[in-house]
């Protein structure tokens, strides 16, 4: 941990972007405590859950390509402020949704806000080559993913308290405060290369962004590692859209605890998670290449079968700690590949190859989204818990045969 601390005292352009992070994640999770359990209030529909989810994933499908392009194309830390002031304009517009019984407006407003939030996701992830020393940039990786999930503790517990004793407005409009100091603290950063990527191509040779585009799908295929990260990603992605939707129907159905319920199990997944991703650090700096790969397998294992775990307890303390337990393996698995992602892309097609790898995700969560919430309909959440933990092992057991065969060398 001593080496996360040096990073941050030593390096005052991480320092910013670290500091944005923390404020405006936070803010996130107030944002997306507060609009579930403004649904359970309303409807206690498991579909119209679905719905939310649904009103977030497919603007971030189409956001993907169009932000990997601009982010290869454009200064990233403009891009990066633009998107944040854009998302305070829109989290704070979420107030009109509290007295609007129909869904409609809090669809589109979660739609926006998720069309503006890969310029700004995947533009954090390009530009941590360019504010990181080579040294650091796996320490740098591992703050930032484990940053993410001590935020989605701290914001799921404190957006759930606050929902539940101020009420949604203030939850809405602290998430939109925290956009505009996100976007004082990118304003902050600066570099002697500035945040333009390094481009290869001749001088005054121009091609059309669909071009550049399918230029950083082709060299994403032509490099196994990063194919193999992309699809356990989407394995990852059949399980994870239903979880989306059962952290409310957990939290508010099976046991009954209305947003105090549904922040807490998003507290502890986060819990979870800053663990898995604290000893995900440590492994990257001691594994080899092949232990990186076998510590990815074990983890995954391990994050599928205490989901499933999770889905058929009885106990309402059993539940959280399994629930926090099967987010350590996921966490783990994530911070190994992101630093392999980094370490692998060159500078040229980062934007495009981080915007593709939030992309491919999203058609899958979407479809993981829309069947949970249709089954939630037929059938229990412990049921649909059970088959998404599934999915788990099965991404476990995909990538340890990849390994095994000798199809994920390194690049």
């Amino acid at each position: 941990m001593s080496s996360l601390a040096l990073l941050l005292r030593r390096n005052a352009n991480y320092r910013y972007t670290w500091m944005g992070q923390v404020v405006s994640e936070i803010g996130d999770y107030f944002n997306n405590v507060a609009v579930l359990a403004l649904i359970m209030q309303q409807s206690g529909s498991g579909l119209i859950v679905s719905g939310f989810w649904l009103a977030r994933a497919i603007p971030a499908v189409i956001a993907g390509p169009i932000a990997g392009v601009l982010l290869d194309r454009l200064d990233r830390r403009r891009v990066m402020i633009a998107s944040d002031l854009i998302r305070a304009a829109i989290a704070a517009a979420f107030v009109l949704t509290i007295r609007q019984r129909s869904p409609w407006l809090l669809y589109a407003l979660s739609a926006a806000l998720m069309f503006a939030s890969p310029f700004f996701t995947s533009g954090r992830s390009a530009i941590l080559p360019a504010i990181a020393e080579a040294e650091d940039l796996h320490t740098a990786n591992s703050l930032t993913q484990t940053t993410s999930w001590a935020t989605l503790s701290a914001g799921s517990l404190l957006g759930g308290l606050s929902a539940a004793r101020f009420g949604y407005e203030a939850a809405f409009l602290i998430n939109a405060l925290s956009f505009v100091f996100s976007a004082w603290c990118v304003w902050r950063i600066e570099t002697p290369r500035g945040f333009r990527a390094k481009r290869t191509r001749a001088p005054g040779v121009r091609s059309r962004g669909w071009q550049e585009y399918l230029a950083g799908l082709a060299y994403l295929r032509s490099v196994p590692l990063l194919m193999g990260i992309g699809m356990i990603s989407v394995g990852w992605a059949l399980g994870g859209g239903a979880a989306q939707v059962l952290f409310a129907l957990f939290g508010d159905q099976v046991f009954h605890r209305g947003p105090t319920g549904i922040g807490a199990f998003s507290g502890f997944a986060g819990v979870g998670l800053l663990i898995g991703g604290t000893l995900g650090h440590v492994a990257g700096r001691r594994a080899s290449f092949a232990g990186y790969k076998r510590t990815v397998t074990m983890a995954y294992l391990f994050h599928g079968a205490t989901y499933m775990l999770f889905s058929q307890v009885e106990s309402y303390a059993g539940a959280l700690v399994l629930m926090m337990a099967s987010r350590v393996g996921m966490a783990m698995t994530t911070v190994l590949n992101t630093s392999q992602l980094l370490r692998h892309t060159p500078d040229e097609f980062r934007g495009r190859v981080f915007a593709t790898m939030e992309t491919v995700r999203w058609p899958v969560m979407i479809f993981s989204m829309a069947a949970a919430g249709i089954a939630s309909g037929f059938v229990g959440p412990r049921t649909i818990g059970l088959v998404a933990g599934g999915f788990g092992v099965l991404t476990a057991v995909a990538w340890g045969w990849c390994d095994g065969s000798g199809r994920l060398p390194e690049p």
